[in-house]
C-alpha cells in the first residue's frame, strides 16, 4: 500500500494540464451550449478556474510565487465579475421574469 506522500509525489504537472483543460473546455460548452444566464455565469467561473489552476501549475513548476499573487488577483476578478453578474441577471429576472439569453436582446425596460 503506497503512502500518502507517495501518492502526492506521483501526481505531476500534466496532471494539473489536463484538468486545467477539461475544466476550460467544459466552461466553453457551458458558454456555446446553454441559454441561460446563470448556467452561463457559472461556465464562466469555470473558465476562469481553469485558467487559475493553468497559473499556478506553471508558477509551482517555476517556483515563483508571482504566479501566486497574480492568481489572487485573477480570484478577486471572478469574485466581482459573479457579483455584478448576478446583480444584473436578478433585475433582468425581476422585470422580464425570464433568464434566457436569446430572449434579452434589450435590456430596456
Amino acid at each position: 500500500m503506497p503512502q500518502l506522500g507517495q501518492i502526492f509525489t506521483e501526481i505531476g504537472t500534466q496532471h494539473f494540464l489536463i484538468l486545467g483543460v477539461v475544466l476550460f473546455v467544459i466552461g466553453t460548452l457551458g458558454v456555446f451550449i446553454r441559454r441561460n444566464a446563470l448556467i452561463t455565469l457559472m461556465s464562466i467561473e469555470l473558465i476562469l478556474n481553469a485558467a487559475n489552476l493553468t497559473l499556478l501549475t506553471f508558477a509551482r513548476a517555476q517556483q515563483d510565487m508571482r504566479g501566486q499573487a497574480l492568481a489572487l488577483l485573477v480570484i478577486a476578478v471572478a469574485a466581482a465579475e459573479a457579483a455584478i453578474g448576478l446583480a444584473i441577471v436578478v433585475g433582468v429576472f425581476r422585470n422580464r421574469q425570464n433568464t434566457n439569453l436569446d430572449d434579452l436582446t434589450l435590456l430596456r425596460y
